[in-house]
């Protein structure tokens, strides 16, 4: 009997093992161009997950003055305004593991996997990563990637932004 529920354990723990170590990433790449304007503000980003006919939704990050001081970032995030909307105006930020500071142009990486938040609880089906930056004395622009989660197999897709932001890739691994 011992052996029988030694060997469950090894094999519970086995799969639960291969199950963490085969979970499906999700890999986002956003450029931040660098704009000859004469007053330039790092622009606001939030992306989300939603599903494909637009409902629920899932925060993946925002990008935003964190350190402005007495938490005033906050006051401009109103003008990311899909998401404000959607769901910004309910959090109270900032939220762990959610909000960060903005970013200087250039190339930046977010990852995230199924094992762990956001991405755990996201049940198969069909989405789109929706990307939207604002900027002070600037503009506005939203992106969006439909997706398949969890991924059957690599896929990397790519939208290009005309003017707040330059390229933005999802790359997805089984």
């Amino acid at each position: 009997m011992r052996l029988l529920i030694s060997a469950a354990l090894t094999t519970l723990a086995a799969s639960s093992t291969l199950s963490s170590s085969l979970a499906s990433e999700a890999t986002i790449s956003i450029d931040v161009p660098q704009l000859d304007v004469a007053e330039y503000h790092k622009p606001y980003v939030a992306m989300w997950v939603e599903q494909a006919d637009g409902g629920k939704i899932t925060n993946l990050a925002v990008w935003y003055d964190v350190n402005h001081k007495k938490n005033e970032g906050t006051k401009w995030l109103k003008d990311v305004r899909q998401w404000w909307r959607r769901t910004g105006r309910e959090l109270a930020l900032p939220v762990d593991g959610l909000s960060s500071p903005t970013r200087a142009p250039g190339t930046h990486q977010v990852k995230f996997d199924s094992a762990s938040k956001p991405l755990e609880g996201l049940s198969p089906g069909k989405y789109q990563l929706v990307i939207e930056a604002a900027r002070e004395v600037g503009g506005r622009e939203l992106l969006k990637i439909p997706f398949e989660w969890p991924p059957k197999a690599p896929a990397t897709s790519e939208v290009k932004g005309e003017r707040e932001l330059g390229t933005v890739t999802l790359k997805l691994t089984p």
